[in-house]
């Protein structure tokens, strides 16, 4: 199945791609499931005074790559592109790791999400 990204321009915006937590344990996969506060990166605070909304990363704990993500707040839409190249390419999360994002920006949020998840998959 290829993984379409979605994004739902309402304020705050969302966006998604790939399985959701419940899909993937309905498919089988034994997940672990990052998530961080929007406000968790510098940079997010810079696109609105009142910054609300979240990031999720669903993960196969297995094969260690990411199967599903979704992103709630400021520029959802533009970061849920990356965690796409990230399911269709089956980067394990552990080089992901060392994508160092711009700072202060919102894709901040990946490192974020990455760092929060078993030291085993990093």
């Amino acid at each position: 199945m290829v993984p379409v990204p979605q994004a739902v321009f309402t304020n705050p915006q969302i966006g998604s791609v790939g399985q959701t937590e419940q899909q993937a344990r309905d498919a089988g996969v034994e997940v672990v499931v990052a998530s961080v506060p929007f406000s968790a990166a510098a940079g997010a605070g810079l696109l609105r005074d009142d910054l609300v909304g979240e990031a999720r990363l669903v993960v196969d704990r297995r094969a260690g790559t990411l199967v599903g993500a979704t992103f709630v707040g400021p520029e959802a839409g533009e970061l849920v592109h990356a965690a796409t190249i990230a399911i269709v390419g089956q980067v394990p999360v552990s080089v992901l790791r060392h994508a160092v994002p711009s700072y202060p920006t919102a894709s901040e949020l990946w490192l974020r999400l990455l760092e929060s998840l078993p030291r085993e998959l990093r």
